[in-house]
């Protein structure tokens, strides 16, 4: 795949870099926060080759890439020089709702950082499994592991000040001091000894902020507030080095006399309420837990729900929410698996059996937009499968020691108690999913409805009749020159424009002598009738169609008489051209020139 071509299309389709605010990903996604959100055409998106799905959501435009999302997104930040902080001027159009912006910051925090999280939570859990095959926690190479595998969740307050830093648009390095004091050998030294610590006679209340989330994140955006306000006193010639000293003799007492103690109970408490509405009712908890997990993830809901599992093994030493939503990740790729078992088109069974593959890894975007949703059914009884399994986990009480991807391969997070449960659930909420949309999922009825695409082709066929000639022969340099794109012209016998391919009205101009077609698979096809006949003002020409319209092949779309153009001295000749030829990767078949043709001919074949 051209990431190139890929990245460029995406671009022009939500109004260029002039209309990016913010731009980054996560596992799966290209996340953007456009100034504008009507300038961006998510259908035309969708349509492109590579591109999943497109989501709006949480004030954001989600671009659904898959796995190889980050090999774009260098393409897009490097070659085509895109800045992840872009801020076009002039005011942003884009009002987003307090909870939007809550679940943006949430997301632009720990995104950036998500695989690296769930990396080191799979080496966890890795060396946890090892341990149990001969690996002794006093050797060499259980040191040297353990310390890569617990460097990140140690130091997790320095990764996220770097990313709260650009999200809350304050200086990083700044942010990252200011956390590393919070993890300074003297400062753990006297808490660990019970040292009373006061500065200038101010009791400091002093904690473990190792792993944790909360009061990085307050410390931050208090830091994005305090540095702009002591600029404002010195002189520019100074502020390099005298404003980060400040700012250091300000944030950080504050933050170990304050900020940290007051986030520090926020965390207890939101993990006490956590462990206070789970002990309600643990199944209902697994229930809607199990079933509404994938539906938060299709609306990015689920980063509100990251701090609290990491808050959780902080605060609590384990966490039962992720234990909870593992089986309404596996559930939706075990319906992927369904639909591979029943399908009988080769092109889609490819799709799901890979969906469903990446989704025992954690990863459920492929298996939810690219089989599961096109289909409905299937999502469905992933959701149901998600809920039984939740409740048989809830009920077990099963939780996880290590922060880590929801997948077969951190099962040793979950040794200890429920990991029977947890075990049988994983592999039960598999399995339901695959025979309920084995039996219930409507794929023979979605494949007898012919919505699955399984050609990358479009064939092309004549407007109008008359004599077909090649574009080198057009009387109009902006199209003989192949500068619009490749194509072909009809000098017309009859006034009667037809279809050339399926698909969705995009442009009339209002004259009538032009009109562009996008079909579903994202081929672009421009008509143009006659040379120079704009300055007709729509005189002998009668349109069928609006912007908009859903066209067949050969659909009536214009009327025009060709000997009134001839009459006002121009050229009638038809011109069809492929416009956006960076999607697609040849032109065949195309008819023998200077030879008459009827209306329908087949001319061309594009190919994806």
């Amino acid at each position: 795949m051209d990431y190139n071509v890929l990245g460029k299309s995406i671009l022009d389709n939500i109004g260029g870099e002039e209309n990016i605010q913010e731009f980054y990903h996560c596992a799966t996604r290209l996340r953007f926060i456009l100034n504008d959100p009507k300038k961006a055409d998510k259908k035309k998106v969708e349509t492109l080759k590579g591109v999943i799905s497109v989501v709006e959501s949480g004030g954001q435009f989600q671009v659904v890439i898959g796995n190889k999302v980050k090999d774009l997104y260098n393409v897009m930040t490097q070659d085509l020089n895109i800045s992840t902080e872009t801020a076009a001027a002039g005011k942003s159009q884009n009002k987003i709702s307090p909870l939007n912006r809550l679940i943006d910051l949430l997301s632009g925090t720990f995104a950036p950082a998500f695989g690296l999280l769930a990396g080191s939570g799979l080496l966890k859990g890795i060396i946890l499994l090892a341990t149990f095959v001969g690996l002794q926690p006093d050797s060499g190479a259980y040191l040297i592991l353990s310390a890569a595998a617990d460097s990140l969740f140690y130091f997790l307050p320095i990764i996220l000040a770097i990313s709260a830093a650009r999200k809350f648009k304050t200086d990083q390095f700044l942010a990252v001091v200011l956390a590393g004091a919070l993890l300074h050998p003297t400062i753990v030294e006297a808490l660990n000894s019970g040292q009373a610590v006061n500065f200038f006679g101010i009791p400091v209340i002093l904690a473990n902020y190792s792993s944790s989330v909360i009061p990085i994140l307050f410390s931050v955006w208090i830091l994005s507030k305090v540095e702009p306000f002591v600029k404002r006193f010195l002189h520019e010639s100074i502020q390099t080095f005298i404003a980060p000293m400040i700012c250091l003799v300000i944030m950080v007492p504050l933050t170990l006399i304050v900020v940290g103690p007051i986030a520090t109970y926020v965390g207890n408490a939101l993990a006490d309420g956590y462990l206070l509405i789970y002990k309600l009712s643990p199944i209902i908890s697994g229930i809607i837990i199990g079933a509404l997990w994938q539906v938060f993830v299709i609306f990015g809901l689920h980063w509100a729900f990251i701090p609290i599992m990491i808050n959780n093994i902080a605060n609590l030493g384990s966490d039962t929410l992720m234990a909870m939503c593992t089986p309404a990740v596996v559930a939706q790729a075990g319906a992927a698996l369904g639909v591979f078992l029943r399908s009988r088109d080769k092109q889609f069974k490819s799709l799901s059996f890979s969906a469903f593959i990446t989704g025992l890894f954690g990863v459920t975007e492929p298996a939810i937009y690219g089989v599961n949703l096109r289909l409905k059914k299937p999502f469905i009884m992933g959701v149901i499968s998600g809920a039984v399994g939740g409740a048989i986990i809830g009920a077990a009480g099963s939780r996880s020691t290590i922060f880590g991807t929801l997948s077969f391969v951190t099962f040793p997070a979950y040794f200890g108690k429920g990991f029977a449960a947890y075990a049988f659930s994983y592999f039960f909420s598999l399995v339901l999913a695959c025979v309920l949309t084995y039996f219930f999922g409507g794929v023979k009825e979605f494949e007898a409805e012919d919505t699955i695409a399984t050609t990358d082709e479009a064939n092309i066929i004549s407007p109008v009749a008359g004599e077909l000639l090649p574009l080198e022969k057009v009387g109009d340099e902006t199209f003989s020159s192949g500068a619009m794109g490749e194509g072909f012209a009809v000098r017309p016998t009859s006034g009667k424009i037809v279809a050339p391919i399926e698909g969705e009205i995009t442009m009339v101009f209002p004259t009538g002598h032009a009109l562009g077609i996008r079909n579903s698979q994202g081929f672009e096809v421009l008509i143009h009738i006659g040379i120079d006949t704009v300055s007709m003002k729509g005189k002998g020409f009668v349109k069928h169609v609006s912007e908009g319209d859903q066209i067949k092949q050969g659909d009536l779309l214009i009327d025009f008489d060709p000997e009134i153009i001839k009459k006002a001295g121009l050229d009638p000749t038809v011109i069809v051209v492929f416009t956006n030829r960076e999607s697609y990767k040849n032109v065949a078949n195309l008819s023998s020139f200077n030879q008459s043709i009827n209306e329908g001919s087949e001319i061309a074949t594009l190919t994806l």
